[in-house]
């Protein structure tokens, strides 16, 4: 009887999180300003050419290098940020390797890792749950090969120092050291004229560290998920190898079609970045004015402690019509909810199941 390897067969299924469509959904960090107009006119005109065509993800690769300020050979668009952190572990971990991160982080991280038969090197964050980068520090062996690390990250919404990620990549040259920045727009002070600004990113550190890997992707601040396109950037001798692994038509053509409208469209990008970072302001307030633990936010949603009635709470903003995530599986975020910031013509409602919900898990 045909059966997979053991690790496989061992794994715990990955399901979507899309619970519903129903209802407003704020539970997946998606763009609910959708994407630029630009993107949906060049949609609109694609010819029956167009679709029939291979892609060639050559030249969405020098467009991504000329707005990131690298070289197009530091650069390998993927299919979302999920296959690049597929060809990099894959790359780079093997069974019994290490694969050393910091809980809460992205659930996909040990789940690839375990797919590869690497051992988890885990590290608990504290009460405040930021970076534990000293833990981090001391938990870097001859048998750690990939560091990962999400900044900022998911579930929390914190961002770590430049300095303190530059401390982990240099105390493991051995190991390939991603920072993965899909949230890298919402970060205060991140976008200037809608260009990367490479002092508050970890890109502009490719050159200095060979070891060091930064993923991105079009996801987020350029509403573009449904297209799938993602970017890692490193060393041109690592990007190599990775380009070995690689499929090499894995970025749809429509996707490559919409990128260039996509990366022009800068005052989209940033007016709906201004947006997000009111939005979450609103939401702070809020959650400052019940009394609920929050976390100071540095990405398009905000983490805040309801406690022992979150899923309760989450189920009663369901039946509002908003549907949040409940994030207490994620280890130290027990009693957790995540909520994506909406637009501004959507947070006044959101605001007022949140105050409903609250007030009715608390009777």
């Amino acid at each position: 009887m045909l059966k997979p390897r053991e690790i496989i067969a061992g794994l715990n299924p990955y399901h979507s999180p899309i619970v519903s469509r129903a209802g407003l959904n704020l539970d997946l960090n998606e763009s609910m300003a959708g994407c630029s107009p630009r993107v949906l006119r060049r949609l609109h005109a694609l010819t029956a050419e167009d679709v029939s065509r291979y892609p060639q993800r050559e030249t969405g690769e020098q467009l991504v290098a000329n707005f990131l300020g690298i070289a197009s050979d530091q650069v390998l668009l993927t299919n979302g940020i999920d296959e690049a952190l597929s060809l990099l572990f894959t790359s780079y971990l093997g069974a019994g390797d290490e694969l050393l991160f910091a809980d809460p982080t992205f659930v996909m991280y040990p789940m690839l890792g375990q797919a590869l038969g690497g051992q988890m090197a885990r590290v608990q964050s504290g009460e405040d749950l930021t970076l534990p980068v000293a833990e981090l520090l001391a938990r870097i062996s001859p048998r750690t090969r990939v560091v990962a690390i999400a900044n900022p990250n998911n579930p929390t919404g914190l961002a770590a120092s430049r300095a303190d990620l530059l401390r982990i990549a240099e105390a493991a040259p051995d190991a390939a050291v991603l920072i993965d920045e899909a949230y890298f727009e919402f970060c205060d002070g991140a976008l200037a004229a809608g260009k990367a600004v490479l002092a508050k990113t970890m890109i502009s550190e490719i050159e200095n560290h060979p070891n060091l890997f930064v993923a991105r992707t079009f996801s987020k601040a350029h509403g573009l998920a449904g297209l799938r396109l993602g970017v890692l950037a490193g060393a041109v001798e690592q990007i190599d190898y990775l380009r070995r692994l690689s499929l090499p038509f894995n970025v749809n053509s429509v996707a490559l079609t919409c990128l260039e409208e996509a990366l022009a469209d800068s005052s989209f990008v940033s007016e709906h970045v201004a947006e997000v970072k009111r939005g979450r302001d609103r939401l702070a307030q809020l959650f400052t004015e019940l009394g609920l633990r929050f976390w100071p936010s540095q990405t398009n949603f905000v983490l805040v402690r309801i406690g022992a009635q979150a899923r309760t709470f989450a189920e009663l903003m369901q039946r509002r019509g908003v549907l949040v995530r409940d994030s207490s599986v994620n280890p130290g975020c027990e009693g957790c909810v995540r909520i994506t910031v909406g637009t501004p013509a959507q947070m006044d409602g959101v605001l007022q199941a949140i105050r409903e919900a609250i007030t009715e898990t608390r009777r």
